[in-house]
């Protein structure tokens, strides 16, 4: 799964990297992104447009706004079979950004976190799908998922798991609300080269997603950890 990432680049360089030609959303640096906040996500309609969304996808048939506490994630392999998230999947495809984002692996001594990201350091798009939602108010809430995949060689030691991370060239595709070409939008879900990828453990100040700032993101190394 992914539940937890984070976003440092600012609103220039994410203006540059993605060709966003609108921004509904102001973006800051984020080290320690959680669900239910409001994260950054891209779409195109037809002007490719950030804007904030809550993070936990709220079907547009739902009654009440706390389903989308379970639906942070969406498996690639089930989108066409599940209720919730096929409308979403074949007309309200998104592009999340990122960072980096942190999984969780599994030891004798417990669950360290470990931070993964591109071995270049550059943002990066994660394939989403979102819904809009009318509250009892009237209010319409944009809400997202992420979608994950079996995970690449680097993950597959961490976790089960893995977002999965659009190559560029698909990117634009991925959001094109024409392309209803649900195979080709299915081989787009593939885990992201190994090559390209790197994961190192970081501090348990990542735990609290109240906690904020570089200690996030920043390396543990061997003698910290022993400490722990």
């Amino acid at each position: 799964m992914c539940g937890r990432f984070y976003l440092l680049s600012h609103q220039e360089a994410i203006r540059e990297r993605f060709g966003i030609e609108e921004f509904d959303f102001e973006i800051t640096p984020r080290y320690n992104i959680a669900p239910q906040q409001k994260i950054a996500v891209a779409v195109s309609d037809p002007k490719v447009r950030l804007v904030g969304m809550h993070w936990g996808l709220v079907p547009f048939w739902a009654k009440d706004m706390k389903i989308g506490n379970r639906m942070i994630n969406a498996r690639a392999e089930t989108l066409v079979e599940k209720r919730a998230f096929k409308p979403a999947f074949k007309k309200r495809r998104c592009i999340i950004l990122s960072s980096g984002f942190y999984e969780w692996q599994r030891t004798a001594k417990g669950k360290k976190p470990m931070n993964i990201r591109l071995q270049s350091g550059d943002p990066f798009a994660l394939a989403g799908i979102y819904e809009r939602w009318k509250a009892p108010s009237e209010k319409i809430i944009l809400s997202t998922a992420i979608i994950t995949t079996r995970p690449n060689k680097t993950l597959s030691s961490i976790h089960n798991r893995m977002p999965v991370i659009l190559r560029r060239d698909d990117e634009r595709a991925w959001m094109d609300v024409d392309l209803d070409d649900l195979d080709r939008l299915q081989q787009m879900l593939q885990p992201y080269s190994d090559d390209e990828m790197e994961a190192f453990e970081v501090s348990t100040y990542v735990n609290n997603p109240k906690n904020e700032g570089p200690m996030c993101i920043r390396p543990i190394d061997s003698e910290q950890a022993s400490l722990l």
